[in-house]
């Protein structure tokens, strides 16, 4: 399950301007569309106050449905491995679910735009020499430390130049960088749990 990452930053992105991309979705981005927004529905969009928290709801449902992704993409005749594709997937999926009037998705995108003023993120910075991303149903960025030992890191959404990172990573190979990151806690498919990750927030190259 590759390239679930491109269609995540997606929606994220997109959303906003989503209404403009509207397109009839075929019978397995409908299944998908349904349950992404029945899983919504079932959760008390009431308690949810901050964006993060829209963010983080909206994650859990798009992960845990995002084995669909498969059958979307043959339906399209779709690579994973092609981001300008999977970009478009992911606009007509943010368009659709507005399209359809999925009442939790429009109040989640309602506070997914919305800056949280009062809360701050507790960020920290690793540096070492950049090594390769991992494909593991989402990216992981993986770097060594000055003692030799292996940092992985997972890419979930858009940061600064993150589009350098997507069209081959030869260049960077044995590069020193520095990586900005949280912690969150996300549900892993393929791990089938929820688990606290190590998110990037951005990538420099000394």
């Amino acid at each position: 399950m590759k390239k679930y990452l491109s269609l995540i930053i997606t929606v994220f992105s997109l959303f906003c301007g989503a209404a403009n991309a509207q397109t009839k979705p075929g019978p397995a981005q409908q299944k998908m569309l349904d349950s992404i927004c029945t899983c919504m529905s079932k959760i008390d969009i009431s308690n949810i106050k901050t964006a993060k928290e829209a963010n983080d709801v909206f994650m859990q449902c798009f992960t845990a449905h995002a084995d669909l992704l498969v059958d979307v993409a043959k339906e399209q005749n779709v690579e994973f491995t092609d981001d300008a594709a999977m970009h478009r997937i992911g606009t007509e999926i943010g368009a659709n679910l507005l399209k359809r009037n999925c009442s939790s998705f429009v109040k989640l995108a309602m506070l997914m735009g919305q800056k949280d003023e009062n809360e701050t993120v507790a960020a920290q910075i690793t540096s070492g020499t950049f090594k390769r991303i991992d494909n593991k149903g989402f990216n992981y960025v993986v770097l060594t430390d000055n003692t030799g030992n292996e940092k992985s890191f997972i890419w979930l959404r858009q940061f600064p130049n993150s589009e350098n990172f997507m069209n081959g990573i030869s260049k960077y190979a044995c590069k020193k960088v520095s990586i900005k990151w949280q912690e969150m806690e996300v549900y892993l498919p393929q791990a089938k749990g929820y688990y606290k990750v190590k998110e990037v927030l951005s990538i420099d190259i000394l």
